[in-house]
């Protein structure tokens, strides 16, 4: 059987260590996350309601806005994990924010020239989820640099904290500047978030660096590339928990694509029910923040991880059984539970992971892990819409519940 890491103390350190709410560094990076959040939230909306209501995009269309938001990511983790272990971490994250604000203010641009189309717009949405994928694995290699290691699960909590505001706060500020100004003129919004994300990320120490000694010498990419594949398929806790989660976002993926119209169409929510049901996931998430610490502390982080996979897919079965039962506390309860098992699920995984791996190869290790957990999203999507026209809703709703299931029980196998 594998045997769990430990968290370390940080009283044991051998030097004084800072209290996280005095942590300079580690508050830049909560900043960040708010910013970032909100940034990608108001994109996220203003590319899916320019698409679908300024140029005519079908379903397939808005379907394929979100698979080409995901896949790039994907496939370039990997190399996005080598390039953060071998580049100067800081400028690097500074790079991408800039390069996101430039591309996502493409479109209000070519809106003003009346030049926008479709093809720019899916243009947009690979590259702006690439940098998106990018920091995302820039970030979580940054993070044991930051803090010690025995403030991981405090630090990691308190991140998803602070992009759970941002989740909450830009769907609400995206939809109030479309309504006033329009989806283009709303874009400008989240290049602002970009910008201040850019000037947080310049007022980090430069000790985020990779040290010299720690990179992958010049001229060893495919060997680097494989140290990142080979932590992960040696390490077999952290093997199993990454096919595991890559199992479960293949049918929570096809449940999540069909949640708005299953929710609407079959069971007739009006837009305040659905509303409150997306809600009762924030709210879910910032409780599982609360609880991440304790819970994954006084159970150990393997088993943390094992109860929360388990609970998390069996709340997916809610979703079709909202079609037998009262709808509305139905769908409630499944975003309430769905959330707060999925955020301490998180947590716990991603501080395994930075705990099992090497300094050196935090970067490579973040990006093959993600990689695997992303690229089944896009594809449970498409084939549960796909399968959805063919056999109903209900059913491919309850086979993507099993599926994850089935994904999650892999954790407690011996």
């Amino acid at each position: 059987m594998e045997q769990p890491p430990r968290l370390p103390s940080p009283a044991r350190a051998g030097g004084p260590v800072r209290p996280l709410p005095r942590h300079r560094p580690f508050l830049l990076l909560c900043g960040e996350q708010i910013a970032s959040s909100v940034g990608r939230q108001v994109t996220t909306l203003a590319l899916a309601l320019i698409a679908v209501t300024r140029l005519d995009a079908g379903p397939f269309g808005a379907s394929a806005l979100m698979a080409l938001s995901y896949l790039p990511g994907a496939l370039l983790s990997p190399f996005a994990g080598l390039l953060v272990d071998r580049a100067r971490l800081r400028a690097l994250t500074i790079l991408l924010t800039v390069l996101q604000t430039l591309v996502v203010g493409s479109v209000p641009l070519a809106a003003a020239l009346d030049r926008l189309g479709l093809p720019q717009l899916y243009v947009v949405a690979t590259v702006s989820g690439a940098l998106t994928s990018m920091l995302a694995v820039a970030l979580q290699a940054a993070l044991p640099r930051v803090v010690h290691p025995g403030q991981l699960l405090s630090a990691n909590s308190a991140l998803t904290g602070a992009r759970t505001t941002g989740q909450i706060g830009g769907p609400a500020l995206g939809g109030v500047l479309v309504g006033l100004t329009g989806a283009s003129t709303a874009l400008l919004a989240a290049c602002t978030a970009y910008g201040v994300e850019a000037l947080l990320l310049l007022a980090l120490p430069a000790a985020l660096d990779t040290p010299a000694e720690h990179r992958p010498r010049p001229g060893s990419r495919t060997a680097a590339l494989r140290g990142g594949l080979a932590v992960v398929r040696g390490e077999r806790l952290l093997r199993r928990q990454v096919l595991a989660g890559a199992g479960f976002n293949l049918g929570s993926g096809a449940a999540d694509a069909l949640f708005v119209l299953y929710a609407t169409r079959d069971l007739g929510l009006p837009p305040w029910q659905l509303g409150t049901v997306y809600a009762a996931f924030s709210v879910a998430t910032v409780l599982g923040v609360l609880l991440a610490r304790r819970f994954a502390t006084t159970t150990g982080l393997a088993a943390a991880t094992r109860i929360c996979a388990v609970v998390a897919a069996l709340a997916i079965f809610l979703i079709p059984a909202a079609s037998l039962l009262p709808a509305f506390p139905t769908l409630l309860g499944y975003q309430f539970v769905f959330g707060l098992a999925a955020t301490v699920w998180a947590i716990s995984m991603t501080t395994t992971q930075q705990l099992i791996t090497p300094p050196e190869l935090q970067g490579r290790v973040a990006g093959v892990v993600q990689a695997a957990l992303t690229v089944t999203v896009p594809v449970g999507a498409l084939g549960g819409g796909a399968l959805a026209a063919w056999l109903g809703n209900v059913p491919v709703l309850t086979g993507g519940a099993t599926v994850a299931l089935l994904a999650a029980a892999r954790l407690w196998a011996r």
